[in-house]
């Protein structure tokens, strides 16, 4: 489903992130209804991790309160199961917490819910590819790897060789939500696009509103935004009405 999502698209892709359990238990039907109906072609739901390497300060903040709330990886996709939104999902985790749950069970779990794709930045490449891509793929699960602007050229390639969706970069080498100006990484970005890789590109990490998604979605895919929808959620009374306006602010043309 990842694949036929990046043939002939019109419009830059928007990816929203979410963590599963916030702000509240119970709050993701509510948010992938919102975010469905606004029209995002893609979420990705962070499974909540107690030590999350590569998050910042607000994530990291929704991922202590979410665990708090009482979330786990059994709820989630209990979660899952109910929800009836159709729109394309990717979990995003850390390996020692599914490597815990069980590899094989998690597969599974994933095709039952019908999840498109996982990223587990923690989980080397060369490990996956000898020990779990087989899994993954018999599964129908899109494992989409990392780069950053201080990944080498020939290891993008040999990324974009193992790619089976899409290529998620990182706009810096700072964490999430950091404040970083996007433009900063204007020379970065560019360099990706003249490469001319196999498999298309989504950008991450410090696209904050709209003018940040136009301008990745110029050397790129689309955008992927997590800590300013999260922080637009908190302390939220109605989440898919103001999940839906998080959307209008980055999509809507003036």
């Amino acid at each position: 489903m990842l694949k036929e999502l990046f043939k002939n698209i019109d419009n830059p892709l928007l990816n929203i992130y979410f963590t599963a359990g916030y702000p509240h238990l119970e709050s993701m039907s509510e948010i992938l209804l919102g975010l469905e109906e606004a029209g995002v072609d893609m979420v990705e739901i962070g499974i909540p991790y107690s030590d999350p390497l590569s998050d910042g300060t607000t994530i990291q903040n929704s991922s202590a309160i979410a665990i708090k709330n009482g979330i786990n990886t059994n709820l989630i996709f209990d979660q899952l199961a109910k929800c009836p939104s159709s729109i394309p999902k990717i979990l995003m985790g850390y390996f020692n917490a599914v490597y815990i749950y069980g590899i094989e069970t998690f597969c599974k779990k994933c095709k039952e819910n019908s999840i498109v794709g996982v990223i587990l930045p923690d989980l080397p490449i060369d490990i996956y590819q000898e020990k779990y891509k087989e899994l993954f793929e018999e599964h129908g699960i899109s494992f989409i790897f990392l780069i950053t602007p201080e990944t080498s050229e020939s290891r993008i390639r040999y990324i974009d060789e193992c790619s089976t969706s899409f290529i998620y970069a990182v706009s810096s080498s700072s964490t999430t939500g950091n404040n970083t100006n996007i433009k900063s990484s204007e020379e970065y970005l560019s360099r990706l696009k003249k490469m001319k890789l196999n498999n298309p590109l989504m950008v991450g990490f410090n696209i904050s509103n709209k003018e940040d998604f136009n301008f990745v979605a110029s050397y790129a895919s689309g955008g992927i935004i997590g800590s300013a929808f999260i922080k637009h959620i908190a302390g939220s009374e109605n989440l898919k009405l103001d999940t839906k306006t998080f959307i209008k602010s980055i999509r809507e043309k003036k």
